[in-house]
């Protein structure tokens, strides 16, 4: 079965959204740094870190704490000239970043939400080096809100405020690099009620949020600024949260292809019931593949490393089920092994291959007591890694005899996922001390024009058709075109073309149009306005500016000679196009209007506007046709 074969009200279907989205304030959340994102190459200086979680105020240790902490890794930070003690975790934070909290009540009212009387920070346990201290600091604004789908309303459970977490550079020999950048960006997380019964409804739902988000205008743009997880489980099924979604467009297959491998695993449980299925010991097997051909288990063996096993009784045939598109059950096994630092597994669903002959998969089996209807799993690595990553398999076939087990899963780009980590539970909160509460003042909060609203505007107030004004609204720079049109009245159209369309065909052609500066727009667009630069000359001049982003306009004009020209100038030009082409204008009369026309503008190199060229042209051809 499909995922499009699904009926989502009778299996259950249960989805619930969490939105991260970073916010554009000027400062981070408890220190005075600023939020910009910082090349690598720029880092002054670096240090390492070893991190262990702690126990919550009851004595207990988040399970997915504890799993993470079993991997020994090494974290080492890159620090800049713009980062400080506060996120290097040798200065206490200071209070809590104010235009930070009047964002995240503003975004609050647009969901109808409810502000909280009292602000407490709080410390959530994360020890994956994604911040230097182990915990990532974190606080409820509001609660209780709601926005509306085609399907339905859907309730906002949360908004939490909190620090973004250090940016992941690469992995190390050692363990994993991160930059102290992105880290303490402020950064709202918006949690919804389980009150999606869809994919397409958790998409729209998603898409509703990120346009509410928008329209504050006081959050960042751009890849990595805005991630969803989504929350999915069906009647028999159990809760997976899915990790880390960049795209919207992701959304709704990620939801069917997670129901999918819920209804798929809940399958397999049933047919390992009738099977009696059961999972062995551990045992090495090292000797079984002595002789072996196999690339991968050779290299193992040359290194001094070992084969490890574990008997799956009642698996034969179900390892190599597929659970989504090119993911099977022995995927899921591997994802296990491989969080222990295996490079994956073999399972006897799938060999003969990979260099493992027929006779060693049958001395495999005979050596760990398979019989036809059992599977065997195998790991080939160093002692250590072996055995941690045939036990991780041998507890992930424990649980696929039950169902479906509970856990986080990173969300990939083909719509699938593989798992992550445990799902954390409440013992990874517990209060953070060095931060006083904050007491709210929603008084001065003002809630914002939507952009749905703002695309009507656009198109009743300054004649935009319906695709511009979109575009404009939905874009990052409407505030320029909102000064252009207001406060220095230029045509909205000439604006608004500007700002969307002529921007995406430069970046089509490679131009860096990501060096313009507002200045270098307004400049532009005001030169164009006042006839002083014609129209088609804005691409050359824009593309003269990102070149040379240190020029203003006016000496880009200078520099490329893009001003424009007088009447008479236009007249000589076309007259000498025409001249250069009077047979054929003789000829074909206004025939030839087309070809010629091209030719002028290239004469005139884009220094005159295209309606006053074809005007004096269509004059030329007449006084000799």
């Amino acid at each position: 079965m499909t995922a499009a074969d699904f009926d989502y009200e009778d299996l259950g279907l249960v989805a619930g959204l969490e939105i991260h989205q970073q916010l554009d304030t000027a400062t981070k959340l408890f220190c005075e740094c600023p939020t910009a994102i910082r090349e690598p190459e720029e880092s002054d200086r670096r240090f390492t870190r070893y991190l262990h979680p702690t126990k919550s105020e009851l004595g207990e240790i988040d399970e997915a704490a504890l799993e993470e902490s079993m991997v020994d890794r090494e974290f080492e930070y890159l620090a800049y000239d713009s980062t400080c003690l506060v996120e290097e975790d040798d200065e206490p934070p200071h209070r809590v970043d104010r235009e930070a909290m009047e964002t995240a009540m503003e975004i609050g009212q647009l969901m109808d939400m409810s502000v909280v009387d009292q602000v407490n920070v709080m410390r959530k346990i994360v020890v994956d080096g994604s911040n230097t201290t182990g915990f990532q600091r974190s606080m409820l604004v509001a609660n209780d809100g709601a926005i509306e789908t085609s399907d339905g309303q859907v309730g906002i459970e949360d908004m939490l405020l909190e620090e973004e977490s250090c940016q992941r550079v690469e992995e190390t020999e050692d363990g994993v690099r991160f930059s102290l950048d992105r880290l303490g960006i402020p950064l709202v997380e918006i949690g919804t009620k389980p009150d999606i019964r869809s994919p397409e409804q958790a998409r729209e739902a998603a898409e509703r949020i990120g346009m509410l988000l928008r329209s504050t205008g006081k959050v960042k743009r751009g890849l990595g600024t805005i991630r969803q997880d989504v929350n999915v489980s069906i009647a028999e099924g159990a809760r997976i949260e899915l990790k880390g979604v960049q795209s919207l467009d992701d959304i709704d297959d990620l939801v069917r292809n997670e129901v999918r491998r819920q209804v798929e695993l809940l399958d397999i449980a049933e047919e390992l019931d009738e099977r009696d299925a059961g999972v062995g010991d551990p045992q090495d097997v090292t000797e079984t593949f002595e002789e072996t051909d196999s690339g991968v288990i050779r290299g193992a063996l040359d290194d001094g490393g070992r084969v490890q096993a574990v008997r799956l009784s009642g698996f034969d045939g179900l390892v190599g089920r597929e659970l989504q598109p090119d993911r099977r059950l022995g995927t899921e096994f591997s994802d296990h092994a491989k969080r222990h630092g295996a490079g994956g597994i073999f399972h006897t669903d799938e060999l003969p291959a990979y260099g493992v002959t027929e006779a060693e998969v049958e001395a495999l089996r005979e050596a760990v007591g398979a019989g036809p209807e059992d599977a065997v799993a195998i790991v080939a690595d160093d002692s250590s890694t072996a055995d941690l990553a045939i036990e991780a398999v041998a507890e992930r076939a424990e649980t696929a005899i039950s169902g479906v087990p509970e856990e986080t899963r990173d969300a990939l780009e083909d719509g699938t996922s593989r798992y992550l980590r445990p799902l954390p539970g409440a013992a990874r909160m517990y209060p953070e001390t060095d931060v006083p509460p904050v007491e709210p003042d929603v008084t001065d909060v003002e809630t914002p024009e939507l952009l749905t609203e703002k695309v009507e505007r656009y198109e009743e107030e300054f004649g935009l058709d319906s695709g511009l004004a979109e575009q404009v609204a939905y874009g990052q720079r409407w505030p320029l075109f909102e000064s252009l049109v207001g406060q220095d009245a230029v045509d909205a159209t000439l604006a608004a073309g500007t700002l969307e369309s002529t921007l995406t065909e430069l970046r089509r052609d490679d131009v860096p149009v990501e060096r313009l500066t507002d200045d270098h727009l307004r400049e532009t667009i005001l030169l164009v306005d006042s006839g002083e630069v014609p129209r088609e000359g804005i691409e050359d001049l824009l593309t003269a500016l990102a070149e040379n982003p240190d020029f203003t306009a006016e000496e880009a004009v200078e520099q490329e000679d893009l001003g424009g020209v007088d009447e008479s100038e236009v007249r000589e030009a076309v007259a000498e196009v025409v001249e250069r082409n009077a047979e054929q204008v003789e000829t074909e009369g206004m025939g030839a209007f087309s070809g010629l026309m091209g030719e002028c503008m290239g004469a005139l190199r884009g220094k005159a506007d295209g309606d006053t060229v074809s005007s004096v042209l269509r004059e030329e051809i007449q006084k000799r046709a």
